[in-house]
């Protein structure tokens, strides 16, 4: 079989007309994403979508039209709105095009990045990508990092990376130190690190949801004299909860008294340091010895894209350096990166021009001012809902994120929960915007993430509105439940 009698090399016209093609789709679901529902919650009619789907591998194609209908006709309108200025829930992923074409341009060179030799100038593009993410830290030049597909494998390989910096191999008896609002993740790596459960201790926190670090200081104490070895603290810098930052001064301050590693999860928050403000409430943030943070979050980016940062560059070397035999000779100069030789994978896509795209079209500023925006909507947000009767916010919001619940006198707590489930039911159900609960403590909150680059005022509006419309219609049970 010659290339000009395989399926599989496309012409050039036939590639210029499928994209042109897939182009119509695209910016169409593109111009249509302000219209379109907030999500599509219908549970039994996903079941049966997917069942609908569910097919053994084709032995033959089909064309390509038939396909992209499926696609945007059916598959994705049945979905959560993540990409929408209505989505307001979880943590938003803006999802920039630039980003997506520069995925295009990626997969299409194809060009392996995890060895330096492989491809010089793409190795140097991404290794630009994270000096910027470094400087954005305020990290020294030593820092180094990665990029990652999100924070939970960030979290993962920053948790390895100190155990085996601080405890080396007999590590069981380690503990580490979270906080009650602390993302699950940190929870799970250390479990698939191979720390038994019990070697991660709850710190409880203070009304704002911060760790309490007097409270840290103590345990940390009482773990060396039970025969424990702490060599880690967790911090917070943006809580998926409430939004929350830890006193990240204070965490690092008690991190070298204890010569324990400081890591920080700023996944949702880490990337409001381009602003004033966000400096502002997470100031001591360098001092951490890692530092997740996710692009894809507060830079807007497509899912997909994570990274960690560490401020000694050598400690992701000393963890993660192997070599073999089939493999090339890695480059030893300082200023230069193999990939392989820092991170878990050897295989990997080219992730760092997902990034590079967009910042060297815009500039950093473009994304200040749109952070400095979604700080302002939150703040605007929590003054209209504090203006509410019975309205109590159980988070002010620290940077965009902020929870809130009704709250009528009278009202026995499990009843309150119930009322509230009911309400955020009633908002999302007039699709204009998407919110999420959650639980703090034993009390049912709802949560408003304000993080889309297409979020604007207009979209805020539309949320207030839809809360207070929800609340009228909700009215109250009565007092102590009806009993």
């Amino acid at each position: 079989m010659t290339a000009d009698d395989s399926p599989l090399e496309l012409s050039s016209e036939t590639m210029r007309r499928m994209m042109a093609t897939a182009m119509e789709r695209i910016v169409g679901h593109i111009e249509g994403l302000p219209a379109m529902p907030s999500a599509d919650t219908d549970t039994r009619g996903g079941v049966a979508l997917a069942r609908s789907l569910a097919e053994p591998m084709p032995e033959s194609g089909e064309p390509f039209e038939r396909l992209l209908a499926l696609l945007f006709d059916d598959v994705v309108p049945r979905s959560f709105n993540t990409a929408g200025p209505g989505y307001l829930a979880y943590i938003p992923g803006g999802g920039l095009f630039h980003s997506a074409l520069a995925e295009l341009i990626a997969g299409s060179v194809n060009r392996y990045v995890g060895v330096f030799q492989a491809a010089p100038g793409l190795a140097q593009i991404e290794a630009n990508v994270v000096r910027w993410f470094c400087d954005i830290a305020g990290y020294p030049r030593g820092a180094g990092g990665i990029l990652t597909t999100g924070g939970s494998l960030a979290n993962l390989i920053a948790l390895i990376t100190a155990r085996r910096e601080r405890l080396g191999e007999n590590f069981l008896s380690g503990t580490i130190y979270t906080s009650a609002q602390t993302h699950h993740s940190v929870q799970k790596a250390a479990l698939l690190a191979g720390f038994p459960a019990r070697s991660v201790r709850q710190v409880p926190c203070d009304a704002r949801y911060r760790v309490r670090v007097d409270v840290l200081q103590d345990m940390v104490a009482q773990d060396r004299h039970d025969g424990s070895t702490p060599f880690l603290i967790a911090g917070n810098a943006g809580t998926t909860n409430t939004g929350a930052v830890d006193d990240l001064a204070a965490l690092g301050a008690l991190a070298r008294r204890e010569s324990l590693w400081f890591h920080v999860d700023g996944a949702y928050g880490g990337f409001f340091l381009l602003t004033e403000r966000g400096r502002a409430v997470m100031a001591g943030i360098e001092q951490a010895d890692s530092l997740t943070l996710d692009p894809h979050k507060a830079l807007f980016l497509p899912y997909g894209t994570g990274s960690l940062l560490v401020k000694d560059a050598g400690a992701l070397r000393r963890t993660h350096s192997h070599h073999a035999h089939y493999l090339p000779q890695m480059q030893s100069e300082d200023d230069l990166v193999d990939f392989c030789e820092i991170s878990p994978e050897l295989s990997r896509d080219f992730r760092g021009l997902r990034v590079w795209l967009p910042f060297k079209m815009h500039g950093a500023g473009v994304f200040r001012r749109a952070l400095d925006e979604k700080l302002d909507l939150a703040r605007w947000a929590a003054a209209e809902l504090s203006r509410l009767p019975h309205v109590e916010m159980l988070a002010e919001p620290q940077l965009s994120l902020l929870a809130f619940r009704l709250a009528p006198p009278g009202v026995a707590p499990g009843a309150l929960n119930d009322l509230n489930r009911a309400l955020l039911a009633r908002i999302n159900a007039r699709g204009r915007v998407y919110l999420t609960g959650t639980m703090l403590d034993d009390v049912y909150a709802l949560r408003i993430c304000v993080l889309s680059f297409r979020t604007h005022m207009d979209r805020m509006r539309e949320c207030l509105a839809d809360i207070r419309e929800s609340i009228a219609e909700a009215g109250a049970p009565a007092p102590n439940g009806g009993k």
